[in-house]
């Protein structure tokens, strides 16, 4: 069986992720921004309305993956609360001002989340040598590794993809995400091997409060009159895709 992982950004994108038959989410907040850390709130919502395996991204800010002493003590802080809310893990990924694998600091959260599955996010894609950053977060520990293969999308990547699996060689999990739909699942996992996808299942709502102003509050890049939201039908349609590869 192919594990099928779908972005979640609200409580109900995850009840609509288990709706459509998803095995787990990555919880986040402001996808928009890459993704960042979710709060406890939702986090606690989460967990008592889905049975499923939650992976909660520790990302305290945008704009890179190196991060002030503050900014690791704030993502040290959010994996005790989340732990102690029964997440079962948590995605993460720190550089160094290089763009290499900062694997002092990585494995220093990889021991506190105390047997948690740990996953490395997309972070790695930046990294100037993905041969080596693979084995530095095979040395970290890390459960798995979310990549789109070093390219924007992991259709792109599948190569790359390919080959990080053939490293790994069973040491770390590698699970490919960005692009991802349920029109080139089969084909992605039959070309690469893999048994795990992750992308969104995003709908697009209106939302009526918004229609009578033109105040925007994001700085005009992202509509505010609509919002995504996760589609229990589009989660299906890549179940049923993923069930026949």
């Amino acid at each position: 069986m192919k594990i099928l992982e779908i972005v979640s950004v609200s409580v109900d994108c995850a009840v609509q992720a288990e709706k459509g038959g998803a095995d787990r989410i990555e919880l986040c907040s402001a996808l928009e921004l890459g993704g960042l850390t979710p709060s406890i709130g939702m986090a606690m919502e989460v967990r008592e309305r889905c049975r499923f395996p939650i992976m909660a991204m520790l990302r305290p800010r945008t704009g890179g993956f190196c991060y002030t002493e503050l900014e690791f003590e704030n993502m040290r802080r959010d994996l005790d609360a989340l732990l102690e809310l029964g997440i079962d893990g948590f995605v993460f990924g720190i550089l160094t001002p290089d763009g290499q694998i900062d694997s002092e600091r990585c494995a220093r959260l990889v021991e506190q989340a105390a047997g948690a599955q740990t996953v490395c996010h997309r972070a790695f894609d930046v990294t100037p040598d993905p041969k080596k950053a693979l084995e530095d977060l095979i040395s970290c520990g890390f459960t798995r590794l979310l990549t789109s293969g070093q390219q924007p999308t992991a259709i792109l990547g599948a190569a790359c993809v390919k080959d990080l699996l053939a490293q790994a060689d069973g040491r770390i999990e590698i699970l490919p995400g960005c692009g991802i739909r349920a029109e080139n699942a089969q084909e992605f996992v039959r070309g690469t091997g893999v048994s795990q996808i992750h992308l969104t299942a995003f709908e697009t709502v209106p939302d009526s409060s918004m229609a009578a102003t033109p105040l925007l509050f994001n700085g005009g890049d992202i509509p505010e009159s609509t919002h995504q939201t996760t589609s229990a039908a589009v989660v299906q349609s890549v179940r049923l895709a993923l069930d026949g590869a």
